[in-house]
């Protein structure tokens, strides 16, 4: 066993109970973040409701979880702060689970909705963090395991809802005929409702009841999917009271105190502070402007890539359904799952090359990959079995970006913790923005142009990561002329003394 072996095998041993934990809270988030696509038209029916204003179900989830994901870094301060937070937003996502078959208004579904995306942002920048401080240079393959088990969570989530769908129109209205909604073009709506409501308009000429008898039994799905969910808050529990931090077992104490979180870095470099720390303008003022750029070139490669990726997700049905494709609508379908199947299996993956390869060479590989695989997609733009192939191997090589510019990042700026809360935010709005700009390009010139959207994209990722591996360069001859310049003032004290 290698140096390296035992030193990231020690660190594991060390803190493996709060790795799995932050392991199972990003299977929460999965787990609420990819039900509402298949659930949509049901849950249309359940708030008697036209698609139109279910549409701002979606919006509302994606904006919250926004600014969860820039709330996440205030409870970084202690251990107790951590969990604690952690604890009720495991929580929380259980109770909208099972509150949402009682919102029989879409405000009622609206405002659940971004209860659930604000917890799920906190989720997410919190378990991000903890991991960055934990393990910080050997935190790569860990980030790359945290988001697997996010996308695991998402895979098991349509799993869990599928059986319980309604074949047929669920709002049984006085003149409703078999006719007015069949099973194939209910499938064609939930496939097309997965951009999160932005192409409403090429599915808005099918009849949808709103007033009626509500047929429907997706209820049991949230239920079933709050019961998945409530063993994560008790494991969070159960590790609150193993570290003592209950108020009847003692007294909390900050996290970075607790233990030698890693000998990687020096100890000034391990005090976080609270969140308000990140802006002290006193603080702020000494650093060079390498350190703002890096900040925004990290912001600015993941607001593209999960913008790729969640404009993929959500336009790749409408795409191949459309000329020149025109694919069948169960087989477009399958398009989406695979999408993310692959993700998963790429994260997986990445999870060991994270552990032989650098994170910049793991960069490269993906971020070449995305534009190779997008320049074959257009090329062989009129076949259907490569969409499938170029669907998976884009799922591959993008699956471990947000990971690896994490981790990347954090390293350059020697984890001073305020990097981690900006990309996670940086990428949520990425994802919610980029989907809405793609969507309004479809809807305006057409299907053909969402192909054409991502790859420029990938250009431009390519770009500013290039741009990223400069700065980085001049940053760190920044922070080698100030410290040489810090000793240069010490040396005469020395002296003197």
């Amino acid at each position: 066993m290698t140096l390296l072996d035992e030193r990231i095998s020690s660190l594991f041993k060390r803190h493996w109970r709060i790795t799995l934990t932050y392991w199972s809270a990003l299977f929460s988030f999965g787990l609420c973040i990819a039900f509402l696509g298949p659930t949509v038209l049901d849950l249309r029916c359940q708030t008697q409701s036209t698609l139109q204003q279910i549409t701002w179900v979606f919006f509302s989830q994606q904006l919250f979880l926004m600014v969860g994901s820039t709330l996440g870094g205030l409870f970084k301060k202690t251990l107790l702060c951590s969990l604690l937070a952690l604890f009720c937003c495991t929580l929380i996502i259980s109770v909208v689970f099972a509150v949402i078959p009682l919102c029989n208004h879409v405000l009622l579904l609206s405002v659940a909705m971004a209860i659930a995306g604000l917890a799920m942002g906190v989720i997410d920048t919190l378990a991000c963090l903890q991991l960055v401080k934990l393990y910080q240079k050997d935190s790569a393959m860990f980030l790359q395991a945290l988001h697997f088990f996010s996308g695991l969570g998402a895979l098991v989530s349509p799993l869990v809802a599928d059986p319980f769908l309604a074949e047929d129109s669920c709002v049984l209205g006085a003149n409703w005929t078999a006719n007015s909604s069949s099973p194939s073009n209910l499938q064609h709506l939930r496939s097309s409702m997965v951009g999160h409501g932005a192409t409403i308009g090429n599915v808005s000429q099918y009849p949808l009841h709103t007033e009626g008898v509500v047929v429907t039994q997706v209820s049991f799905a949230f239920w079933i999917m709050a019961l998945i969910n409530l063993p994560v808050p008790a494991a969070v529990l159960a590790l609150m009271y193993h570290e003592r931090l209950l108020p009847y077992t003692g007294k909390s104490q900050r996290l970075i105190d607790r233990d030698s979180l890693s000998s990687n870095s020096p100890p000034e470099d391990n005090v976080h502070g609270s969140w308000f720390a990140c802006c002290n303008p006193a603080k702020l003022r000494e650093r060079p402007a390498s350190f703002f750029i890096l900040h925004a070139l990290g912001g600015a490669i993941l607001f593209i890539t999960d913008g790729i990726i969640g404009s993929y997700a959500g336009f790749v049905y409408t795409y191949a359904v459309s000329p020149p494709l025109l694919m069948g609508h169960k087989t477009a379908g399958c398009l989406d799952s695979t999408f993310w199947a692959s993700i998963t299996v790429g994260r997986l993956a990445f999870i060991y090359l994270s552990y032989r390869y650098t994170a910049p060479r793991l960069l490269t590989f993906s971020l070449v990959g995305v534009i190779l695989v997008q320049c074959l997609l257009l090329i062989f733009y009129t076949s259907c079995v490569f969409l499938f192939i170029g669907t998976c191997v884009l799922g591959l090589c993008i699956s471990s970006v947000f990971p690896s510019v994490l981790a990347f990042t954090e390293d350059m700026l020697n984890y001073k913790g305020c990097a981690t809360t900006v990309l996670v935010t940086s990428a949520s709005t990425g994802e919610m923005v980029m989907q809405l700009l793609v969507g309004l390009v479809i809807h305006s010139q057409g299907s053909y142009t969402f192909l054409l959207c991502c790859t420029i994209s990938s250009f431009i990722a390519f770009t500013l990561f290039l741009l990223l591996l400069f700065v980085r360069h001049i940053h760190r001859n920044c922070i080698t002329d100030s410290s040489q310049s810090t000793d240069m003032k010490e040396k005469p004290r020395t002296g003197g003394s």
